[in-house]
């Protein structure tokens, strides 16, 4: 016998006044939804897989290599919205140009960057192995590189990385803390 069936004749009550098991409510719960990260990461990944479908021909993810995913980067450009002034443009290295111009708009560094970044651990979730990972290649790392120096000129806007915050505890405490260890 069961133990709801033995819980039931013992107290008297049918199985169908108890509250639903465990297994019941989760069957019933929806799944969560997903992070903001987890959805950018795999609508990335489907619009990447249907950039490579859409390729004459189409080309198997098996197949796909780091000029691939540069050619990728190279068309997700005539979607961007990022003014990169061109060097003959007379607004080329100001922060702020006082008129419009003719210059071409472009997907920024930091979009491209966090792009890289989710298609990367996409990759690897669908199975792919981390040393053949068409994402993490120096060729694609070296491009983001040229898409940052080049915008940071043009825009007169040099991007500085930021140092990381430490925790600084005064040297006394450490010292103190240290010799505690060692004794």
């Amino acid at each position: 016998m069961s133990n709801q069936m033995q819980n039931s004749s013992i107290h008297g009550s049918s199985s169908s006044s108890q509250a639903p098991s465990n297994q019941q409510q989760h069957e019933h719960q929806q799944p969560q939804p997903l992070s903001r990260y987890e959805s950018q990461k795999k609508r990335d990944w489907n619009t990447f897989g249907q950039y490579l479908n859409n390729q004459s021909p189409p080309v198997p993810l098996s197949q796909c290599n780091f000029n691939h995913v540069l050619e990728f980067l190279r068309y997700l450009d005539q979607f961007g919205k990022t003014k990169v002034h061109l060097q003959s443009c007379i607004f080329f290295g100001q922060p702020a140009p006082p008129a419009p111009c003719a210059c071409p708009l472009r997907q920024a560094w930091g979009s491209l960057d966090a792009l890289i970044g989710r298609l990367r651990a996409a990759y690897e979730e669908h199975g792919g192995l981390p040393e053949t990972n068409p994402f993490g290649s120096g060729a694609i790392r070296l491009y983001l590189r040229e898409v940052k120096e080049c915008q940071g000129k043009a825009r007169g806007i040099p991007y500085k990385k930021k140092k990381k915050k430490r925790n600084q505890i005064k040297g006394s405490q450490s010292a103190k803390a240290f010799k505690q260890l060692a004794s």
